[in-house]
């Protein structure tokens, strides 16, 4: 019988695996080479955690003394890379575990955070960064604005989710259960919010750059003002 434990080890394997491939495919748009798509496969796979262990002070981080995880990114960069058509077939399913690992390492990331005893704020914070930190990573190596950023209710989620975890915590579930329904949270409102487009507001774009709206004022007649009123 497989544990509760066991079955998240194996959500985040196959979430790590989805988010390698979702990165390998942002290099495949961008044709960069075999190493270029191992690349950002690995750092959409695993940089979330790494920089959730960096952030906690875990040294060495988790994925260099479990290495199953940069295989699996290597291996998700290799699929990718030999039969991408194939896959893209398929994206709408490879969206739905992304959405799983999106969970999944919300929660595990939001658990962590609170192994050593952050506030509110900061379990958020370090649930969001395992979530989302290697798809900010994966879009900076390419130049991006980072996606999670101007689309989607992707991190969002993510820290609703963490949130989850915390308030489960408060109110004194075990840490399995508190993970169990965090990462089921995050799920259920990525999926909500791709089925019915969701996406936070935005900002109103300007009808100029803000230099050109700005009003000329000379440094004389600036100065000789504030004296005045002084």
């Amino acid at each position: 019988m497989i544990s509760g434990s066991d079955f998240l080890v194996s959500l985040d394997l196959l979430g790590t695996l989805v988010f390698a491939i979702t990165g390998a495919f942002r290099a495949v748009k961008h044709e960069l080479d075999i190493l270029g798509v191992l690349v950002l496969s690995v750092f959409t796979g695993v940089g979330g955690g790494i920089l959730r262990d960096v952030c906690l002070g875990i040294t060495p981080p988790f994925v260099f003394t479990h290495e199953i995880y940069l295989g699996i990114c290597l291996a998700g960069g290799l699929l990718v890379f030999f039969i991408a058509p194939h896959i893209a077939r398929w994206w709408q399913l490879v969206k739905l575990f992304d959405a799983i690992g999106l969970g999944v390492f919300a929660a595990i990331g939001a658990m962590k955070g609170h192994q050593h005893h952050l506030g509110l704020i900061g379990v958020v914070m370090i649930g969001t960064v395992t979530a989302v930190g290697g798809g900010v990573v994966r879009d900076i190596l390419v130049t991006e604005v980072p996606a999670v950023l101007t689309s989607d209710f992707y991190a969002t989620a993510a820290a609703l989710g963490a949130l989850v975890l915390y308030l489960g915590k408060v109110l004194g579930m075990d840490d399995a259960m508190a993970m169990l329904v965090a990462a089921i949270a995050t799920i259920l409102m990525r999926l909500l919010a791709m089925h019915f487009r969701l996406r936070l507001p935005r900002v109103p774009k300007l009808p100029k750059e803000p230099g050109r709206m700005a009003r000329r004022i000379s440094l004389p007649r600036l100065f000789r003002s504030i004296s005045r009123k002084g």
